[in-house]
């Protein structure tokens, strides 16, 4: 028997491309997600595939962007790690889908929603392998101070999250 290994795992972020990586519990996922992100919005453009624990053990995948859903297949098999998700997101960003994803009823917990640079710190045993977290940008360089705070209230209202 092998020792339990602890794996990172990077995730390739394309320009302009968002991620929500989480786990969920049964096959029917994918199309519980799929149907979930294509209610969303007209102009959403995403792909997904998740990894199935049991049975085949295969990835399954939708989406309705074959780029972004090819993308999403060559993480879940980097990853690997039983029941978990990986979906990424063109034209629309995490905050207009994640209740949405949330609220699937197999879905079990969100590691990140982020357009940042991640890496996802798996434990490999003899089973299989688990997710422990994941690494979500940079750390801080320091605490806002009154421009900034004016900066980020003009930006969230000028993009319309804030009126």
């Amino acid at each position: 028997m092998s020792e339990p290994a602890i794996i990172v795992v990077p995730v390739e972020m394309p320009e302009g491309v968002n991620l929500v990586f989480g786990q969920a519990h049964f096959i029917k996922t994918v199309e519980d997600l799929y149907e979930a992100l294509v209610g969303s919005s007209p102009s959403l453009r995403f792909g997904l595939a998740f990894c199935e624990a049991s049975g085949p053990r295969l990835v399954r995948r939708a989406g309705n962007d074959p780029a972004l859903v090819a993308l999403a297949v060559r993480h879940a098999l980097a990853i690997g790690a039983g029941h978990s998700f990986v979906v990424f997101l063109r034209e629309g960003f995490p905050v207009n889908v994640l209740n949405q994803v949330k609220a699937v009823p197999e879905v079990c917990s969100i590691y990140c929603a982020t357009a940042n640079p991640v890496q996802v710190l798996l434990a490999e045993t003899q089973q299989g392998r688990g997710v422990l977290g994941v690494i979500d940008g940079g750390a801080p360089l320091g605490v806002e101070n009154d421009d900034d705070e004016k900066d980020r209230r003009t930006l969230l209202r000028d993009i319309g999250y804030k009126f």
